[in-house]
C-alpha cells in the first residue's frame, strides 16, 4: 500500500525542489528510462501524464524504484483516470482545466490536485475549490514569468505552477516572479536524445538545472 500525501508536505516538496519533470512515452520502457534518468541528475518531482504508455503501470514501478522520487501524474480528464491514478500510486495529479468535482474528489482521497488554469478567475475558483495549488498553463502564451509576477499582488496567496513554454535558461525567472514550482517537458527530454537513447546527456541537463535552482 503506498503512502499518499497531502497539503503542507506536498507544499514543502515544491519549495525545496522547486523543478517537476513532465514525462510523455509512448513506450513503457522510454517512460522508465527517461525517469531514471532525471532521477539520476537530482529532479525529484515527476510527472507521467497519463496519455503515456501504460501510464498507471509505469506509475507503479518507478513508486518501486524510486523511493527518493515523488511520482504523479496529468493530463487527467475525468473521475475514472483520476481514480486508476490514485490506485496506482499517483502522488500528486494534475488536470489541464477546472473540474470542480475532481479537485473535491482527490482532496477527499487526500491526494494533492493542481488544476490547470489562465485567468484570474479560473485560478481563483480552482484554488476556492480546494485545489492544493494552480497549474497556470499554458503561461508562455500570456506573458511568461511577468504574467506570473502581475498575478501576485491580488493572488500572491495562491501557489503557482506554471508550464507550457518554459525553457531551462528561463525557468529561474519563474521563480523570482512568484511562482512555487514550474513544469518542464521537451526541455529536459529533447527528442533526438530520446529517440538516441542518450540518457547520460539526459542526466547532465537535469543537474545542469538543479544546480542553476541551487545557486
Amino acid at each position: 500500500m503506498f503512502v499518499k500525501m497531502s497539503g503542507q508536505p506536498w507544499l514543502s516538496k515544491l519549495k525545496e525542489h522547486r523543478a517537476i519533470a513532465v514525462i510523455r512515452a509512448k513506450e513503457l520502457s522510454l517512460g522508465r528510462e527517461m525517469a531514471l534518468a532525471v532521477a539520476s541528475g537530482g529532479m525529484r518531482l515527476i510527472e507521467i501524464t497519463w496519455k503515456s504508455d501504460r501510464a498507471a503501470e509505469l506509475i507503479a514501478q518507478l513508486r518501486t524504484e524510486l523511493p527518493d522520487c515523488t511520482i504523479g501524474t496529468g493530463t487527467l480528464l475525468n473521475m475514472q483516470q483520476m481514480q486508476a491514478a490514485v490506485n496506482s500510486g499517483a502522488q500528486f495529479l494534475f488536470t489541464p482545466h477546472v473540474d470542480k468535482a475532481l479537485i473535491q474528489a482527490a482532496v477527499a482521497l487526500g491526494v494533492p490536485m493542481i488544476p490547470g488554469a489562465l485567468s484570474p478567475t479560473e485560478i481563483v475558483t480552482a484554488w476556492a475549490s480546494g485545489a492544493s495549488c494552480v497549474k497556470v498553463f499554458p503561461v508562455q502564451a500570456v506573458g511568461g514569468a511577468n504574467y506570473i509576477r502581475s498575478l501576485q499582488e491580488p493572488l500572491g496567496h495562491i501557489p503557482l505552477i506554471p508550464t507550457g513554454g518554459i525553457t531551462l535558461e528561463n525557468a529561474p525567472e519563474f521563480l523570482q516572479a512568484g511562482a512555487i514550482a514550474f513544469g518542464l517537458s521537451s526541455q529536459l527530454f529533447p527528442k533526438k536524445l530520446v529517440a538516441a537513447k542518450d540518457w547520460q546527456a539526459i542526466v547532465k541537463l537535469a543537474n545542469n538545472l538543479m544546480q542553476q535552482l541551487r545557486s
